[in-house]
Parts: structure tokens; sequence; C-alpha cells
């Protein structure tokens, strides 16, 4: 399954990966996308047990809008027993993962091939704000 959409610039891919799905957004995560972002992400985590994988690899900018509603997209996996990867490299991004105190709580992983094989990666079940 592959899709791409444009809607309010915001542009995502959305494929299915061995029964995970993983969801490339490049560009800008911010309160302009945002809308666009949440209504995908709460349809993808809508259901039992989502396994998703969001890869920001070619996500340029996350405002503190994009990072609550990765925060929310997070939550509502939990919720439903699911599990939720990230996938960057960018300095920017793992720095303010580390300045929110969230570094620890994320799986963030530099591959999408290191996200895909953490099958049995414990949960962290910390619910975020």
């Amino acid at each position: 399954m592959s899709a791409t959409l444009t809607r309010s610039a915001f542009r995502h891919t959305v494929r299915s990966v061995d029964g995970t799905t993983v969801v490339e957004l490049p560009g800008e995560i911010d309160v302009r996308t945002a809308p666009s972002v949440t209504v995908l992400l709460d349809a993808l985590t809508a259901g039992p047990q989502p396994d998703l994988v969001l890869d920001l690899r070619s996500t340029s900018f996350i405002d503190c809008t994009g990072l609550g509603l990765l925060c929310r997209a997070r939550n509502r996996t939990l919720e439903r027993h699911g599990r939720l990867r990230f996938v960057s490299t960018s300095p920017h991004f793992l720095g303010i993962l580390r300045w929110v105190h969230l570094a620890d709580v994320w799986n963030v992983y530099p591959r999408l091939s290191e996200a895909l094989a953490q099958n049995e990666a414990p949960v962290r079940t910390r619910r975020l704000p």
C-alpha cells in the first residue's frame, strides 16, 4: 500500500512493510501542517494494536505543535497496546527530545531497517503530556 497526499503543503507516504505501517513525513511538521498530520496519525492509530514507524529523516523542521502531535500519536498507540518507533538522525530533533526529556521515552532509530527489526522492543508506557 502506498499513497501520497498533498494538502496544506503537507506530503507524506504510507506503506506497509511486513505488517508494520511506515509513514514518511518530509518537510515541516508545524502549526501550518499540524491539522493534516493529526488527521493522518489519528487514522493510523485508531485501530487495535497499531504498529507504526514514523520516518522523520526527511523532516526539515518540527515546532512545538508538531512535537505535541507526535506525543498524541504515541499516547494513542500505547492506549491501543500498539507500538510506535521513530527514524531520525537529525541532531536538531534528537536535541529537542533530550531537552524536553523524551529521548529515553521514545524509541528512535538511525535507520529504517533497525526500527523495523525491533519487533520485541520493550514498550515504554509513560504517558506523555
